[in-house]
C-alpha cells in the first residue's frame, strides 16, 4: 500500500470554510488525493483551494448548498470531469449555530437543521452514489458527541438530534452499500479546538469576566488526555477511513474526543 494513503484517488468535501473543512481538505491533498470542494460560499472554496493546491493540480471547487440537490449532483459532475472518479465523501457540511431545548424551540428552525444535516447529507451521498458504485469507496459522516451524550455546557438539541439521526442513518447505509464496496462510518468530534471554539472561549470569558484558561479548562476537567483534539486531529481521523487503510472498516462510529467519552 502506497505511503501516501490517498494517491491517486477523489475525494468530494462538503461544508469547506476556515476550519474543519478546510482541514479535511488539506489532509486528503496531503496524503497524495484529489480534493473536490463544496461550500455555500466561492470565496471560502478559493481560498482553501490556493492555499492547499496553489497550483490547482488537485483540487476544484463549485459553489454548492447540500439542500439543493442539483447543486449536490454538479458537485459530483464536476469531480467526474476534472478527476473522473470518486473515491470518497466527507461530509463536513453542517448547521450549527441553533441552541437551545425543547422549551424554546422553534420547528420552523428545527426543521431547516434537520434539512441541511440529515437530509442535505443524504442528498450529497446520493449525488455521488453512481460514480462510487463503479469501483467501490468510503463515505464519512461527520457527526457530534454531543448525539451520544448530552453536554453540559452548552444545549443544542437540534443539533444533537440531527446527527442523531444521521448516526442511525449510517448503519442502514453500511448495509445497503456494502455490497457495493462502500463504506459508511463517522467521526464524532467533542470539544474539538478551531475557530468556532476558539470563538467561544473567548465570548465565554468575556462575558464571565474570567481568563479565557479558566473556560478551557472547564470544557476539558472531564478528558482523559490534557487538551482537547483539534480540528486537524478529526481531519486526519476523517482521511484514515476515507482511505483504504480502513477498507475492512464500516458502520462505525469514532470518537476523538481526547477521552472525554469513551465507548
Amino acid at each position: 500500500m502506497s505511503a501516501a494513503p490517498l494517491t491517486g484517488r477523489t475525494v468530494v468535501v462538503s461544508g469547506v470554510g476556515a476550519g474543519l473543512g478546510h482541514r479535511v481538505a488539506a489532509a486528503v491533498v496531503r496524503d497524495g488525493g484529489n480534493a473536490v470542494l463544496g461550500a455555500r460560499t466561492e470565496a471560502h472554496l478559493a481560498r482553501t483551494a490556493a492555499a492547499i493546491d496553489p497550483g490547482g493540480e488537485r483540487t476544484a471547487y463549485r459553489a454548492t448548498d447540500i439542500t439543493d440537490e442539483a447543486q449536490c449532483e454538479a458537485l459530483a459532475a464536476l469531480a467526474l470531469e476534472r478527476f473522473g472518479a470518486i473515491d470518497a465523501v466527507v461530509h463536513v457540511a453542517a448547521l450549527d449555530t441553533c441552541f437551545g431545548g425543547l422549551e424554546d424551540a422553534d420547528f420552523a428552525v428545527w426543521q431547516r437543521v434537520v434539512d441541511v444535516n440529515l437530509l442535505g447529507t443524504l442528498r450529497m451521498t446520493r449525488a455521488c452514489l453512481a460514480a462510487l458504485k463503479e469501483r467501490g469507496g468510503a463515505v464519512v459522516f461527520i457527526g457530534t458527541q454531543s448525539a451520544v451524550a448530552a453536554p453540559t455546557q452548552v444545549r443544542q438539541t437540534a443539533y444533537a438530534a440531527s446527527k442523531g439521526a444521521l448516526a442511525s442513518a449510517m448503519y442502514s447505509l453500511a448495509r445497503e452499500l456494502g455490497p457495493y464496496r462502500i463504506r459508511v462510518n463517522s467521526v464524532l468530534p467533542g470539544w474539538m479546538w478551531g475557530p468556532p471554539v476558539r470563538a467561544y472561549v473567548r465570548s465565554a470569558a468575556r462575558s464571565e469576566g474570567v481568563p479565557e484558561d479558566e473556560v478551557l479548562a472547564r470544557l476539558t476537567e472531564r478528558m482523559a488526555l490534557p487538551e482537547p483534539a483539534t480540528d486537524g486531529d478529526v481531519a486526519d481521523a476523517a482521511v484514515f477511513l476515507a482511505s483504504e487503510r480502513a477498507r475492512a472498516i464500516t458502520g462505525q462510529s469514532l470518537l476523538v474526543n481526547a477521552g472525554e467519552l469513551m465507548r
